[in-house]
C-alpha cells in the first residue's frame, strides 16, 4: 500500500505569524485533498526567516536600529500555545494529515528556532528546538538540548525532524536512525546546489525516505523596514525553494523545484525501507558498538532549578 506525502514549498509572511497560518492551514487541506498523509513546511515558517538581516551587531556593538529589528521579530514570533498553531491543529484534525512545521518559537525574552509536530487525531504532539543555530542565527535564536529530539510513531511510519544546517551533525542524524526514523523530515532554508547532495547522502545512510522543505520567498513579503544584505528590490528572490523527496536509496521522488511556490507531492512504497536496509542499516547489523559508541543526553538543561 503506498504512501502520499507533500512538501510545501510555500512564502511564509514575516510579518504575520497568523496569515502564515492561514496560508499554511490552505495548504494542509489541500494536499489532503489530494491524499497525502504527511506535509512538511519549511524552517521558521511561522514567525519567518530573516535571510540577508544583521540585526545591528558589529563585533563588540550593538546598534540601536538592530535592538529595534529584534524586538519587531520577537513580536513576529509565536507561543507554542498560541492561535497559529491552533489554526494547524485545527486543519490537521479535519483532515487526518500529520504536519511538521517550522516555527520561531517565543520563550520569554529567547527566541528558538522549533519544529512543531501536529498530529491530526493528537494535535500538537512534540516539538524540536535547533541545537545549533547556525553563524548569524546565533545572535537572535537560543541554543535547544537533547530533550526536544523526539520521533512519533504513526499507523504509516516513524517522524523525525532535523533542521537545515543540523543534518551536518553527523552524531544527531545517527540520533535519528537509531529512534527507526523513516520519514525524515528537513525543514530548511537552504537554497543552495549543496543541498540536494545532502538530502541524498542522508537518504542513504539513513534508508530512509527524506522530505525537505525550503521556502520560495522574495524581497517583498519582508516590508520596508528589513535590513537585506541582498537589497532592496521586491523582486529580489531571498529563498529560491529547492524542495524534494528523496527515496531510502537516494533517488529523487519529486523536485527540486526552484520555479516559486509549489506543493510537491510523491507516492511512497513504505516496504522499500527494509529492502534498503537489507544491506546496510547504520544503528544496526552495519554498526560497530565494541569500535564506536554515541551518547545522547536527552534530559533538559535549565538554567535555574528551584529546590524547595
Amino acid at each position: 500500500m503506498t504512501l502520499t506525502v507533500a512538501v510545501a514549498q510555500l512564502a511564509s509572511d514575516p510579518l504575520s505569524a497568523l496569515h502564515s497560518a492561514e496560508k499554511a492551514a490552505a495548504a494542509i487541506r489541500e494536499a489532503a485533498g489530494r491524499g497525502a498523509r504527511l506535509i512538511v513546511f519549511p524552517e521558521a515558517y511561522l514567525g519567518g526567516y530573516p535571510k540577508g538581516a544583521s540585526f545591528g551587531a558589529p563585533i563588540g556593538m550593538r546598534k540601536p536600529e538592530g535592538r529595534a529589528a529584534f524586538a519587531r521579530y520577537h513580536a513576529a514570533a509565536i507561543d507554542m500555545s498560541g492561535p497559529e498553531l491552533a489554526l494547524i491543529a485545527e486543519a490537521c484534525a479535519e483532515t487526518g494529515i500529520f504536519a511538521v512545521i517550522g516555527v520561531i518559537e517565543r520563550d520569554g525574552a529567547t527566541l528558538y528556532c522549533t519544529v512543531a509536530y501536529v498530529d491530526g487525531a493528537r494535535g500538537l504532539v512534540g516539538k524540536h528546538r535547533k541545537l545549533m543555530p547556525t553563524a548569524g542565527e546565533r545572535l537572535i535564536w537560543g541554543f535547544g538540548d537533547g530533550s526536544t529530539l523526539p520521533v512519533f510513531q504513526t499507523e504509516f511510519g516513524t517522524i523525525g525532524a532535523v533542521i537545515c544546517w543540523e543534518n551536518y551533525m553527523p552524531a544527531l542524524r545517527l540520533h535519528m536512525y537509531h529512534q527507526g526514523v523513516t520519514l525524515y523530515c528537513a525543514p530548511t532554508a537552504d537554497d543552495r546546489d549543496t543541498w540536494l547532495p545532502s538530502m541524498r547522502h542522508i537518504a542513504l545512510e539513513g534508508r530512509c525516505f527524506v522530505l525537505t522543505a525550503c521556502q520560495h520567498i522574495t524581497r517583498a513579503a519582508y516590508g520596508p523596514d528589513h535590513e537585506s544584505a541582498l537589497g532592496d528590490d521586491p523582486d529580489q528572490v531571498m529563498m529560491r525553494g529547492g524542495s524534494a523527496i528523496i527515496g531510502p536509496l537516494g533517488s529523487v521522488l519529486a523536485g527540486p523545484d526552484f520555479t516559486g511556490e509549489t506543493i510537491l507531492y510523491a507516492d511512497l512504497d513504505p516496504d522499500e525501507i527494509l529492502r534498503a536496509r537489507f544491506d546496510f542499516d547504520a544503528t544496526g547489523h552495519y554498526a560497530r558498538p565494541d569500535v564506536f559508541q554515541l551518547t545522547v543526553d536527552t534530559r533538559p538543561k535549565r538554567p535555574v532549578t528551584q529546590v524547595d
